[in-house]
């Protein structure tokens, strides 16, 4: 046979799409796994017509789950973002809509029995370090997808995935703050350089001249305003200490500004080179750690609610997502303890993956 089978569960996860794979089925080095996901996604070809991508950043996303080694965990998640075009791999950020599916996806797996009409699966986020309690629903003995729980940006409801994030704080960087302040300027634009769940370099919309409400259409057909976000993006990112920023997804990028409708504050998510068409998860707990804490360029925009845990609702590109942050004041920042959200996945396809045996032979 000219090509290798690769066991593949396909999930959508939150708004995010793609393979679920077993670690063990894969190359271990990472120069021959990036090319095994390159072949695998169809990366290089704006429509991925020669492999399972869907042609935009969210559909181009891979999980590998083993058993994990971590003693608090079960499962050690390991995320790749894989470009539509670029034939590049990133293994430095994580996914949280991706993360979504890692639960069902480890229990169809048959990584960790079923526990009951719910299911615990403790989660290690290895690219980042993160741990993460994902509830799935398990009535029965087994994964449950239909459900009433609806998230902006999937059509139709489904079962809930509950996600309790935990340590998340400083996940890239090992610091809330990584420059030491709340506020600088780089390219003449004042942000706010966060790491919480994901690194970001957050603004005000109308620091670019925006509202904020555009939609991601409008935005990504703006050139002049990515090429600018681009810039500040990547001297942001070196004076955060992340290396190779201007080849890497992070930092990502983030637009605040008031809210239009019923929620906490208006944002935007950049992938980051294309808008994001909802919003990641990671990044939705370090916009709202932004929008809780004194200081940022976020002050004074949200509408904040007194009490912790606080719901915060992000307004997005298609809709609204909800985080559920549990945190303490301490002098003039916060202590973030935990963040929730709720989310859904369903198990789309499951079968062999084929890649050709020219780019590897098989596990």
């Amino acid at each position: 046979m000219s090509q290798s089978a690769i066991p593949f569960w396909f999930m959508r996860g939150g708004t995010s799409r793609g393979p679920y794979l077993r670690r063990e089925d894969l190359p271990q080095d990472l120069e021959t796994l990036a090319d095994v996901l390159i072949a695998a996604v169809g990366s290089g070809h704006p429509l991925n017509i020669d492999g399972v991508g869907g042609g935009a950043a969210v559909t181009t996303k891979v999980a590998m789950l083993s058993a994990s080694e971590d003693d608090w965990a079960d499962i050690d998640y390991f995320f790749a973002q894989v470009s539509v075009e670029d034939r590049l791999v990133d293994f430095k950020p994580t996914c949280g809509n991706i993360l979504s599916g890692v639960g069902p996806a480890a229990l169809e797996m048959g990584l960790l029995p079923v526990g009951g009409d719910e299911t615990n699966v403790n989660i290690h986020a290895v690219n980042t370090g993160a741990k993460v309690r994902a509830t799935v629903q398990t009535p029965g003995g087994a994964v449950e997808y239909a459900g009433a729980t609806a998230i902006d940006g999937v059509p139709g409801t489904a079962a809930p995935v509950a996600l309790q994030f935990m340590e998340t704080v400083g996940s890239a960087t090992g610091a809330f703050l990584p420059t030491g302040n709340l506020r600088d300027t780089f390219e003449g634009v004042e942000v706010t350089c966060m790491d919480v769940a994901m690194p970001m370099v957050i603004a005000r919309a109308d620091a670019f001249g925006l509202t904020g409400y555009e939609s991601a259409a409008e935005l990504d057909a703006n050139r002049g305003f990515f090429d600018h976000m681009e810039a500040v993006r990547i001297a942001a990112g070196n004076a955060m200490g992340i290396a190779d920023v201007a080849t890497s997804v992070t930092p990502k990028f983030g637009l605040v500004a008031p809210a239009r409708d019923s929620g906490t504050i208006a944002t935007r998510y950049f992938m980051p080179w294309k808008t994001h068409p909802t919003m990641a998860v990671t990044g939705a707990q370090c916009l709202a750690s932004c929008a809780l804490t004194p200081g940022t360029v976020a002050d004074g925009l949200a509408r904040l609610p007194n009490e912790t845990p606080a719901r915060i609702v992000l307004e997005h590109a298609s809709g609204e997502i909800e985080v559920l942050v549990d945190y303490a004041h301490y002098g003039d920042g916060i202590e973030l303890r935990s963040a929730g959200l709720i989310r859904t996945a369903r198990l789309l396809a499951k079968g062999d993956l084929y890649i050709p045996k020219a780019i590897w032979s098989g596990a």
